[in-house]
């Protein structure tokens, strides 16, 4: 039954009633004592969901699972992908589950899932659960992906369960409560490609056409249009990524969604100390995943979903593979143009004037700029926030960072000889990220009951463009002896 609180949000089970056989009905575990630790109450307004409902008792075990509003259908979803670069044939939501979907207030179709929930059919030798850490981990670097302009999955609620769970040591248990414009990934038309029914994998494009890329529709090749819709929404997040210094950890094709969200933030970290080959995940030894690894590996994950959907693109598969190839080999100047361009707005140069990466001033100052940043140690952030400053006359900082200082004078005078815009530098160059060594603090104080600093962490990655007076210790590098950074999944 619907609570009076509940009647403008109506909950669909769109996913699986459309593709069934991706979908294994399931139950969330009963949480033993529910209790909410963080609520994202702007995201709940923007989903029709009354933030008062979802803090009482009943509004609580919706967030977890075991309360099932009229309309959901809770489901595990199944998905293939290629992990580390090894194909697995079926992954699948070992411990999540879809719990349906809701139209926003913008009239637009959001999945609510839930992660942490316990086991699944997929879940393996895993428990299916979760704890508080890895899940506010979660909710904090998706909330600041966010108010940097990125596209990302949204953290809905974070709830601690009441159990612990066992990993090195008894943990406390807890639930995240995610919002997704889908969790449609590549792993799922790996899947659907692996199970040979060529209808499958089509109704399987059609529903991402419909929710993700409806002028696709109208192409002359529909699968051949979704293909290319999404090189270019992944050219463009990685751009993104790599810009403001963001290291996913787990680039595997299960964890690369059709709508060009990011999502599963496990051993994610932003750098502090620029470095190309930076590896913040215990499980990359390779670093197949490092930092400037991120394009190319999203290029090869693109190539996994061309070959999942060369069926669709033309029934005879040796000609679908010229116009694959030719959709994917968008991928490189798509992300090319979209990071170039983006470097030029962090320098303060306008996006028209300057040049090309081909030409000119402009390619010569963002390769003088990378030297200069891989000369270092110097962190990354600061670096493009306190050369804000350089463009308005104070050049004390930035020099401050840099070891060769004669060569970046001379690189400095060319720089300025264009006049950088320090407002629009200001615009795209954050002062806030959420540091690495201030995340640990605060999640292991929420560990142990304090999410005093959780919310001052959160607070200031809300809005990271905006300096403020009282949050320095926000915008510092981390001390020396936070030594190397390196996070773990959490499973």
């Amino acid at each position: 039954m619907t609570t009076a609180a509940e009647s403008t949000v109506t909950f669909d089970g769109r996913f699986a009633r459309e593709l069934a056989e991706l979908a294994v009905p399931w139950q969330a575990e009963e949480a033993q004592d529910p209790k909410l630790l963080v609520l994202n109450e702007a995201l709940a307004d923007e989903l029709g969901l009354d933030p008062g409902y979802l803090r009482t008792p009943e509004g609580v075990r919706l967030l977890v699972g075991n309360r099932i509003p009229e309309g959901a259908t809770p489901v595990a979803q199944a998905y293939a992908g290629h992990q580390f670069g090894g194909y697995s044939p079926l992954l699948g939501d070992g411990r999540a589950l879809l719990l349906g979907e809701i139209t926003d207030s913008n009239g637009r179709l959001r999945d609510i899932h839930l992660k942490g929930s316990g086991r699944t059919p997929f879940a393996r030798a895993g428990d299916g659960r979760a704890v508080v850490g890895p899940m506010l981990r979660e909710y904090l670097v998706s909330e600041a992906m966010h108010a940097l302009g990125i596209p990302t999955t949204r953290s809905l609620a974070v709830v601690g369960t009441g159990r612990l769970v066992r990993r090195d040591d008894m943990l406390p248990g807890a639930v995240l409560a995610r919002v997704a414009a889908s969790h449609l990934r590549v792993g799922s038309f790996q899947y659907a490609r692996a199970t040979d029914n060529i209808e499958l994998l089509r109704r399987l494009a059609d529903h991402a056409i419909s929710r993700h890329y409806p002028a696709a529709a109208d192409a002359d090749n529909p699968y051949l249009a979704l293909f290319a819709g999404v090189v270019s929404s992944q050219a463009s997040l990685l751009a993104q990524w790599m810009l403001v210094g963001f290291v996913h950890g787990v680039m595997n094709t299960d964890n690369m969604t059709i709508s060009g969200e990011t999502i599963d933030y496990g051993p994610c970290a932003f750098m502090d100390a620029f470095n190309p080959a930076a590896v913040y995940s215990s499980i990359d030894v390779g670093g197949r995943y490092a930092y400037a690894n991120q394009p190319v590996i999203a290029e090869w994950n693109l190539a996994r979903l061309a070959e999942s959907m060369l069926p669709l693109i033309n029934e005879d598969q040796e000609q679908a593979v010229a116009p694959a190839v030719e959709a994917l080999g968008a991928f490189r100047k798509q992300y090319s143009d979209a990071w170039f361009a983006g470097m030029k707005t962090k320098l303060g140069l306008p996006a028209g004037d300057a040049g090309t990466p081909e030409s000119g001033t402009a390619s010569e100052l963002v390769d003088g700029a990378i030297a200069i940043l891989k000369d270092g140690p110097v962190d990354y952030t600061q670096f493009f926030r306190n050369l804000g400053q350089a463009a308005r006359g104070n050049f004390k900082p930035v020099r401050g960072m840099v070891l060769d200082l004669s060569a970046f004078d001379a690189w400095a005078e060319r720089w300025q000889s264009l006049k950088p815009d320090a407002d629009l530098m200001d615009q795209v160059n954050p002062v806030y990220i959420p540091r690495n060594h201030l995340v640990e603090e605060a999640l292991a104080a929420a560990t142990e009951g304090d999410m005093e600093p959780f919310t001052g962490l959160l607070e200031a990655v809300r809005a990271p463009y905006r300096e403020r007076p009282g949050l320095e210790r926000y915008a510092e590098g981390a001390p020396e002896e936070f030594g190397n950074y390196m996070t773990f999944c959490g499973t």
